[in-house]
């Protein structure tokens, strides 16, 4: 599931001839381009004193950098050559390219206005809702933005000379974390409806099937985890 085409937010894929398996599979599924604009993301809004240090903190690169170690590390080489095969596969590539002439798509606006105002019933949205589930879509995309605004809220507390730890933080953010995760799959599944729209539904459970292989869905519980972890991490970087 290309997050680069779901939110039309983020940068053209940076290609590698020497990329490894698991270098392509984070292309392929968005989590690269997710990583590389961290930093940039992070300084929104902040007081210019304040940038630096989170731009440093969350270096898109070095975020990416320090994902696939840690990735490399908890994937077995299998699993990792497999994950690339079923992302490269005629079925993803399919998908992934509906996802990029829906992303540039003039009409999508107005589609999702409509949604707005008529939300949709059916199977087909249960398939989507399953799709955007098991492709931890949404997830992965309001993780990112709840993490950076955890991540601004805590350098802020401290400049301010109190202190807050990781349960305080999260406590406090409930409400937060709830409406960008709402705002993530209304935002997402709605992107999938239009995209998908010409394609029947066994097709769409094809899709939904690939990505609840086992070697897809250790990738992506994994980067999960990892980059919550991470985010913790550079949090701690800050105060130093």
């Amino acid at each position: 599931m290309r997050l680069i085409s779901l939110f039309a937010l983020l940068l053209c894929s940076l290609a590698s001839l020497a990329a490894t398996p698991l270098q392509d599979s984070l292309e392929l599924i968005g989590i690269q381009q997710l990583c590389l604009q961290t930093g940039a993301l992070a300084q929104q809004g902040m007081p210019a004193e304040q940038q630096a240090r989170l731009a440093k903190a969350f270096d898109g690169e070095r975020l990416c950098h320090d994902l696939q170690q840690r990735l490399a590390k908890r994937l077995s080489r299998e699993q990792q050559e497999q994950a690339q095969v079923l992302l490269g596969g005629e079925l993803a590539r399919f998908f992934s390219e509906a996802e990029r002439s829906a992303a540039s798509d003039p009409q999508l606006a107005a589609y999702r206005q409509r949604l707005a105002e008529q939300p949709p019933l059916g199977a087909r949205v249960e398939l989507i809702q399953q799709l955007d589930a098991t492709a931890h879509t949404s997830a992965l995309a309001s993780l990112l933005r709840y993490e950076i605004g955890k991540s601004q809220a805590w350098l802020t507390v401290h400049s301010r000379g109190e202190s807050i730890d990781e349960q305080q933080l999260a406590s406090a953010t409930v409400e937060q974390q709830q409406r960008l995760q709402q705002a993530s799959q209304q935002a997402v599944q709605g992107f999938m409806l239009y995209a998908y729209r010409r394609m029947p539904s066994e097709q769409l459970q094809s899709y939904l099937d690939l990505y609840r292989q086992p070697p897809l869905q250790a990738l992506l519980q994994a980067s999960q985890e990892e980059l919550l972890q991470l985010f913790r991490e550079r949090r701690s970087e800050l105060l130093h």
